[in-house]
């Protein structure tokens, strides 16, 4: 049987000397399906594999939120399972990197971006050499965010970078999206009506006293949003209270601000542990119209392609993080 360590290796060795990259060009590493760590490809690691890999997950929305216009060297991004897999590739290629004189890699060119989630991902363990200025993805979250947007003079500091919204999915269905979803030619569906967001975040937070994952983290997660002043995080039922209440009675800013507050500690998508079924996923449950003639999966999509459109079209504007994101790689890939 192949040991976890001998397929980081792979996986790693195989980047190492794809010809998808070279010494001038950004890599990214995220997290999705489609890697060597899956069993659908182990066994099967062509090139032609790894290119597939930014049409899978992750890989597929980052590389469609890359600003039009954006000429020369495109960041490759690849797939790397889980959270904690995103980070033992990123420690491991530099590792490697080293030893392999086929390396096409450029080391000042490697970044990393994961879901902040509830728990906190160790680093240190991962980092043998221990010149990662961070210990775990919580701190990361600290020092790259403020009050709910990028701090830009911080995130020269950052090679991992963490979501600001829980994760990945959240950003699909920010506020500033609602006009998205009622220009698509096809109307999005929620519960058999048209998706109107508001009603969405209503269902989030009407859920929250069942997040488990939540009240175990219930004191990390208030600090992420403790610029969003009158929720009270004594426990998940008076957040939830609290949340409803200050929506209910609040300005379109102020209700924009309690939205992104609930996108950065309730999970879209939630996963029974036990039996590794879904029980929550609010983007999975925005569906085609009755007229729609092809599958769910293949309408949202398409759907995704206008969200990402939307992102690359953002100026370098903190406040939705992934635009910025977009514009530090891009500042890296004029750089030697």
């Amino acid at each position: 049987m192949t040991t976890y360590q001998e397929l980081l290796i792979q996986h790693c060795k195989k980047i190492l000397t794809s010809p998808t990259i070279n010494k001038n060009k950004i890599v990214v590493l995220c997290e999705g399906q489609g890697s060597i760590f899956d069993e659908n490809i182990l066994g099967r690691e062509t090139v032609e594999n790894y290119r597939k890999m930014e049409q899978w997950d992750d890989a597929y929305f980052y590389k469609k939120c890359i600003p039009r216009g954006w000429t020369g060297y495109i960041p490759q991004f690849f797939n790397c399972k889980g959270k904690p897999d995103v980070i033992q590739t990123y420690f491991k290629l530099l590792e490697l990197h080293e030893e392999d004189i086929n390396s096409r890699l450029n080391p000042n060119k490697l970044f990393a971006i994961v879901d902040i989630d509830l728990k906190s991902q160790d680093i240190k363990k991962y980092d043998l050499s221990n010149t990662y200025d961070f210990s775990n993805t919580e701190e990361i979250f600290s020092n790259l965010y403020q009050q709910g947007q990028i701090n830009e003079e911080n995130a020269i500091n950052h090679r991992i970078w963490v979501t600001g919204l829980i994760h990945k999915e959240a950003y699909f269905i920010i506020p500033e999206l609602q006009e998205v979803f009622e220009n698509s030619i096809y109307s999005p569906q929620y519960n058999g009506k048209k998706v109107i967001l508001e009603d969405i975040y209503i269902t989030m937070a009407d859920a929250i006293i069942k997040c488990n994952d939540l009240k175990s983290n219930l004191s990390t997660v208030s600090n992420r949003i403790s610029h969003c002043s009158g929720l009270d995080c004594t426990d998940l039922e008076k957040l939830r209270d609290s949340w409803k209440e200050q929506f209910e009675n609040s300005d379109e800013i102020r209700k924009k601000e309690l939205i992104y507050a609930l996108l950065m500690l309730k999970k879209v998508k939630v996963t029974d542990k036990k039996t590794k079924k879904t029980k929550e996923d609010y983007w999975e449950d925005i569906k085609p119209p009755s007229d729609w003639d092809n599958t769910d999966e293949v309408f949202r999509d398409q759907l995704l392609l206008k969200i990402a459109t939307f992102y690359s079209q953002q100026s370098n504007y903190a406040k939705y993080h992934i635009p910025t994101f977009m514009q530090f790689l891009k500042h890296f890939s004029t750089l030697n």
